[in-house]
């Protein structure tokens, strides 16, 4: 993505369903669910740079001594901050004595990290700022076990405002005002409520209080206490925990949103938010690997039995579409097939800006995350000259020439690796100038292979958001090449609404197709529609997110597609440049078909799948006309 958003956290969770003398027998480490932790983090890291973190937790330790264990990180690589600190106590027994630091007897006795619950988190931060206080997972500490909670998630929420207040109504007082200590207050709360629910049910039989801690931790209702705690939540989550006495779970949005999936035999309950990850490290199948259903929970319960458990109503799938585009691995079957997809869609619509001139036409990507939507678009390429082929040898008749039949058979797009990303400049020049310049120079170029004034050069990137990147610097380094034109295709749709379910972009004014249509309407003298707009949204500032209507839909509506394409390419061209420059954008309808069971795309067409996104698109357009840079969620 040639404007880089910032991805969606990473969730990790595994249960160990054996003893850990079974691992050290089986697989000669006690340490075979911390191994998999780590592979499992590492293979989620492009899921979130800001921070990581891990909990274990021993079951049945023994009262005084510790069950919990966390290390958190904002450091600069966390993974492996978080990593060097765990397996620092090893390191030290390694030295005193290694027989101990094998032995899971005393392992589970004396160090820290050896238990059967890991619960570990990727970073991005959406809410709050990046001190280490804000990395995942959270802690809410209990001298009783089953009063414990520790969570981690992938979520965001467009109505923290009221979940708080219901907390403060309830009389707590919570440290901060973030989402994620609201939802670990909220989850927390209504665990602290069963808990007293079992707590007088037992008392009332005569029970003594220590059976009673007993008979807690054996009945405590895990998807009661999640279907409770989550009836306000308004957005996309996938939510993991852990409960001190040993029950775990993960609960997952009604739409379907974030995703979340897992694999359970009879040692071992793993579950992360991508599925190849799964795959690769448990060496298991795709069809071994189950999704989350949206609305469920998947609850482990401290005695090793698991479940998938209804917590709300599931919604019509909404799915998000950027997994699918950008954000996933691409490794997982499924997305890699729909990336082809997306890019062999926009094939004809490419041949037919360039007047199908193969010969003068050179194909390439940027950048690297693009590479499997450029792939698609070649198949596609090479399927409509087919056809084209096909119908100049027919014209011939029987009047066959060999040598214009090796012309026709000999026409193939060229394909070049046009750019090549340079060793990561330091553009730390405090000039802004200078320091542009530096930017325009983050990539190099292969010279030589466009031909000057003639050629037109095709590039396809993933999706196109700002437009900063193209306009300072990738169309600069294209330039140098002397294409007669470049044409920059984006094999995601125009990006025109605010995200508030996990990605990075929250502002209107950010977007260049947002800045496009709003050029558009001071250009043709619409800017009443602005002030309309604006006048809607402030009237329905203060209703219920329910009845929320998006109306800033309109900006977007007098205008065609191509129309505020053709706009955007007009303003991210630098005026220094010499080539034209015309942008192919993907359509929704051609997004839907590539992707069909992943139709999350609100952030195209302003589609919400949850009160809350209305409320927040409209609150990002106020804050765009008002001039305020603050949050719109």
């Amino acid at each position: 993505m040639s404007d880089q958003i910032k991805h969606e956290c990473g969730i990790v969770l595994i249960r160990l369903l054996k003893p850990l003398e079974y691992y050290q027998e089986k697989y000669g480490t006690w340490r075979y669910g911390l191994n998999k932790l780590y592979l499992l983090m590492e293979k989620q890291h492009n899921r979130g740079q800001d921070g990581a973190g891990a909990v274990n937790l021993k079951i049945d330790q023994p009262a005084g001594q510790k069950y919990f264990s966390r290390h958190r990180s904002n450091k600069a690589n966390p993974i492996k901050d978080v990593f060097e600190k765990i397996n620092e106590p090893f390191i030290k027994q390694q030295e005193k004595n290694p027989e101990l630091l094998n032995d899971p007897v005393y392992a589970k006795e004396h160090l820290p990290f050896a238990g059967e619950l890991y619960l570990g988190h990727l970073r991005y931060g959406t809410f709050g700022n990046h001190s280490i206080d804000y990395v995942h997972p959270v802690l809410r500490e209990n001298n009783w076990r089953s009063r414990n909670l520790t969570l981690a998630g992938n979520f965001n929420l467009t109505n923290v405002d009221e979940i708080f207040q219901s907390l403060t109504e309830l009389g707590q007082h919570p440290k901060d005002y973030t989402d994620t200590v609201t939802i670990l207050e909220n989850v927390g709360h209504f665990l602290d409520e069963e808990n007293q629910l079992l707590f007088r049910k037992y008392k009332n039989e005569g029970k003594s209080n220590r059976e009673i801690s007993q008979c807690i931790e054996d009945e405590l209702n895990i998807r009661e206490i999640l279907e409770r705690s989550s009836r306000r939540w308004d957005g996309g989550y996938a939510i993991a925990g852990v409960v001190g006495h040993g029950d775990a779970f993960v609960t997952r949005d009604p739409w379907g949103i974030r995703p979340a999936c897992y694999y359970a035999d009879d040692e071992i309950v793993v579950v992360a938010s991508e599925r190849p990850v799964i795959q690769t490290a448990m060496n298991v199948r795709s069809v071994q690997v189950k999704e989350l259903k949206p609305g469920h929970a998947l609850i482990i319960k401290k005695n090793g039995k698991v479940t998938e458990e209804l917590v709300r109503v599931p919604q019509t799938r909404r799915s998000c579409s950027f997994e699918r585009i950008y954000f996933s691995r691409g490794s997982d079957r499924k997305i890699y097939e729909e990336r082809k997809e997306l890019g062999r869609l926009l094939a004809k619509t490419i041949l037919e800006k360039v007047n199908y001139d193969i010969e003068n036409t050179v194909f390439s990507y940027i950048p690297n995350t693009a590479e499997t939507a450029f792939y698609g678009m070649m198949e596609g390429v090479r399927r409509e000259m087919d056809q084209v082929k096909k119908q100049q040898i027919l014209d011939m008749g029987s009047d066959i020439d060999a040598d214009k039949l090796d012309k026709i058979l000999s026409l193939e797009p060229r394909v070049e690796k046009i750019a090549i990303k340079d060793v990561k400049m330091r553009t730390f020049i405090a000039d802004d100038d200078s320091r542009d310049d530096m930017v325009a120079h983050v990539y190099d170029v292969t010279y030589g292979i466009v031909k000057n004034g003639v050629d037109t050069l095709v590039i396809i990137d993933d999706s196109i958001v700002r437009g900063t990147t193209l306009k300072k610097s990738i169309l600069r380094i294209l330039d140098r090449l002397h294409p007669k034109k470049i044409i920059v295709v984006s094999s995601a749709p125009q990006i025109r609404y605010p995200d508030c379910y996990g990605i990075d972009m929250a502002k209107l004014k950010d977007f260049c197709a947002f800045a496009a249509a709003v050029e558009l309407l001071n250009e043709s003298g619409r800017t009443h529609i602005i002030d309309e707009v604006y006048k809607k949204c402030k009237e329905q500032q203060f209703l219920p997110k329910e009845e929320i209507v998006n109306h800033v839909k309109e900006i977007y509506r007098p205008f065609t597609a191509e129309q505020v394409s053709a706009k955007i390419a007009e303003m991210l061209r630098p005026e220094d440049i010499e080539a034209d420059v015309e942008l192919v954008y993907q359509s929704v309808e051609n997004l839907h078909a590539a992707c069909p069971d992943d139709n999350g795309d609100w952030y195209f067409t302003g589609d919400y799948p949850t009160p809350g996104g209305n409320k927040v698109v409209n609150t990002s357009f106020i804050n765009f006309v008002e001039g305020n840079t603050g949050r719109a969620y």
